[in-house]
């Protein structure tokens, strides 16, 4: 009796499979380091003088949270978020989709914060001022833990809110996730899951036929 050979090709692909995985998590313990490192530049940029508001994303470590201001020439429509207002409170985040200027992406404001997510704020546009933040991040999880998301657009947080809302709390490092630890243990699983998963399709495959 001979024993049953093991499938070169499949073996190959599933090795290759498990290396970029363990490849995955690796890099992601990398990230871990250099998003600490911008979170704590985070935290000092509330405080530094005020910036242009960046008209395209990255929103980069140097300018998130740093003070701003934009001229909004009208509400093009609105968005709901959770969201909490300075004074503690949680409620509805009222996010104004701005036009700015003729041509171009436009910009975010977080213009405050009410208890009705139909509330219809009472603002048209101006000049807004407040601090450099991102959108909020509906990215699927699959595509953020492989590195492969679409970086969040630009939003300011208004300093300041219209009659009938709270103004939103102001942005803090603790806002910021730091999730790539959780990610290179979710890629570390996947690895170690196709690993035990394939050796198991082996020993099926092995088993004597019943007659």
């Amino acid at each position: 009796m001979t024993k049953a050979r093991i499938p070169v090709i499949p073996t190959i692909i599933v090795a290759l499979a498990v290396l970029v995985m363990i490849g995955l998590g690796i890099w992601q313990l990398q990230r871990r380091g250099e998003k600490a490192q911008a979170i704590a530049l985070a935290a000092s940029n509330p405080a530094k003088a005020a910036v242009a508001f960046p008209r395209l994303p990255p929103v980069t470590s140097d300018l998130l949270f740093r003070p701003s201001s934009l001229h909004c020439l009208r509400v093009a429509g609105w968005q709901v978020e959770a969201g909490r207002a300075a004074d503690g409170t949680t409620g509805y985040r009222h996010i104004a989709q701005c036009v700015t200027g003729a041509e171009g992406p436009g910009a975010l404001v977080a213009i405050g914060v009410t208890q009705r997510p139909d509330a219809k704020p009472d603002w048209t546009g101006g000049q807004i001022a407040g601090w450099i933040s991102e959108e909020p991040d509906h990215r699927a999880l699959i595509s953020r833990i492989g590195g492969k998301a679409l970086p969040l657009r630009p939003m300011l947080i208004a300093r300041t809110a219209p009659s009938g809302l709270k103004a939103s709390a102001p942005p803090s490092a603790e806002d910021v996730p730091n999730n790539h630890l959780a990610y290179a243990v979710q890629w570390f699983l996947f690895a170690g899951v196709a690993v035990i998963i394939y050796i198991l399709a082996l020993r099926r495959r092995a088993a004597p036929k019943s007659p």
